[in-house]
């Protein structure tokens, strides 16, 4: 059985967007400097990661792989489009009992 979306998708976009709020709420707060420099290394890597992984996923419309490309929220918008759509999904093979 395949997992679609790739678990590894999923946890980098959640990274993502975690990362981005307390990156935010640090910045408009207290501006502690260890959290900033924990925060915005981490909140690239996880950018990197959602936007290298949906553009490599083949069978995956332009569009969804455009969507990966926004910052914060672009790897949640690309999983629900990966969600929705059966098109997108690689098909099993179908194994015949002998």
């Amino acid at each position: 059985m395949l997992l679609w979306p790739p678990p590894p998708l999923r946890i980098a976009a959640h990274a993502e967007l975690i990362s981005l709020i307390v990156m935010l709420a640090n910045v408009f707060t207290v501006h502690l400097e260890p959290v900033s420099s924990l925060t915005g290394p981490t909140h690239g890597c996880a950018y990197l990661f959602v936007v290298i992984t949906t553009w490599r996923l083949e069978q995956v419309p332009a569009a969804i792989k455009v969507l990966a490309l926004v910052p914060g929220v672009g790897g949640l918008l690309a999983l629900r489009q990966l969600g929705r759509g059966d098109a997108a999904r690689p098909q099993e093979e179908e194994t015949i009992p002998s």
